[in-house]
């Protein structure tokens, strides 16, 4: 999906040069997700657009870079900027990507969703990894945990799951 890493890009050469060097100096201290590590200062500070997106990616991959990019954006002032981000990355993330939070905080039948994934999308290893997750939040997480190898058909199969298993759960979120 380079949609997200060209959103991402257009962003940062929209910033001043200026402006730019605080994007950089704020994502040197905005917290970070847990299991996320900082780009080292030396490495940071000498990037222009197109080299610092590429990095934000390789290091956040595309959806928590797009994410973190509108968060700092955001903490320097430039709401403006962050909301076209933040519109252009509501149309290229798929629904399971847009609702993660909401997924992970709501979904009551992770076993059901499980349940349609197994064999089609997750190995039997996966499968149980999630399963011995002790909350429902915390299955959901794990589950997640392997959405970065996922393609599209994968996330589909997802969002067809929660479909099945949660129906009003998806509606009230394509409603939101």
């Amino acid at each position: 999906m380079g949609c997200m890493r060209d959103a991402i890009l257009d962003a940062l050469e929209n910033l001043t040069a200026d402006e730019f060097k605080k994007f950089k100096m704020k994502l040197l201290s905005v917290p970070l997700r847990e299991g996320y590590g900082r780009i080292p200062r030396g490495t940071l500070l000498p990037m222009d657009a197109v080299d610092l997106t590429d990095k934000l990616v390789s290091y956040y991959l595309e959806a928590y870079s797009a994410e973190l990019t509108v968060l700092v954006l955001c903490n320097i002032g430039m709401q403006e900027v962050a909301e076209q981000l933040q519109e252009t990355l509501r149309k290229a993330l798929h629904f399971v990507e847009q609702h993660r939070a909401a997924l992970i905080a709501r979904v009551t039948d992770v076993d059901g969703v499980l349940d349609a994934l197994y064999g089609k999308v997750l190995t039997e290893d996966q499968y149980q990894a999630v399963r011995a997750e002790r909350t429902n939040p915390n299955k959901m997480r794990k589950l997640f945990s392997f959405a970065p190898a996922w393609n599209l058909t994968c996330k589909d199969l997802l969002l067809q799951a929660l479909r099945d298993t949660q129906p009003y759960l998806v509606v009230d979120l394509e409603q939101s």
